[in-house]
């Protein structure tokens, strides 16, 4: 059952998001060791939503549908920020001391930057509670299994971000600083369009 987890979370790994971006990102800039404090920071946060969602969590956003509206906008207001931050730090601006194109180069400012972006997007709960309860309806799945394919789930995650960290982190001695500064502005500025699509996004809590 593990095994089920971890390809259905591989599949979901194809669709390339902010987060993967910054750890590929941080991985040609400062190397596999940084990149991979961040890629610790992502797996636990994902292993807290997807168990909270196995939990029942994410039937109190169904009951209170205006949390599911704040977090929306909260989320995007993280990616807005971390995208402003990611492409002014290209120009020695530094608005977030620790995160943006700066947070690369030490571990521990990273973690907590990957932390934060990861945690503002707390609706996932959702996304993994609709695929749980189809898991236990319509596959019979038990209890043990479902905690078993969640943390197949969580497990793609650590494989695939880590996985792409270290092959990134090949290319690290062959850019020089001018490619890593023009990486840091496209990154942020995808972070904004990321931002401004789930800001623009309309749903149903």
């Amino acid at each position: 059952m593990v095994g089920k987890g971890f390809r259905f979370g591989m599949l979901l790994q194809i669709a390339v998001g902010p987060v993967c971006l910054l750890v590929l990102q941080t991985a040609v800039a400062s190397g596999f060791r940084a990149a991979e404090a961040g890629v610790a920071a992502v797996v636990l946060v994902d292993a807290a939503y997807i168990f909270a969602a196995i939990l029942g969590m994410g039937a109190l956003f169904n009951r209170f549908p205006q949390a599911g509206i704040v977090l929306k906008y909260f989320g995007a207001g993280v990616l807005l920020l971390f995208g402003a931050a990611n492409i002014l730090g290209t120009f020695g601006i530094d608005i977030l001391p620790g995160s943006g194109a700066g947070a690369s180069a030490h571990g521990a400012g990273f973690f907590l930057t990957m932390l934060l972006l990861t945690a503002s997007n707390p609706l996932t709960i959702l996304f993994w509670a609709g695929v749980f309860s189809t898991k236990l309806a319509g596959e019979h799945f038990t209890r043990a299994q479902v905690y078993e394919f969640g943390a197949g789930a969580v497990l793609s995650t650590a494989v695939f971000l880590t996985g792409a960290a270290f092959l990134a982190s090949l290319a690290k001695a062959h850019i020089n600083a001018e490619l890593i500064a023009l990486l840091n502005f496209a990154v942020g500025l995808i972070l904004i369009l990321f931002g401004l699509r789930l800001l623009l996004k309309k749903e149903k809590y």
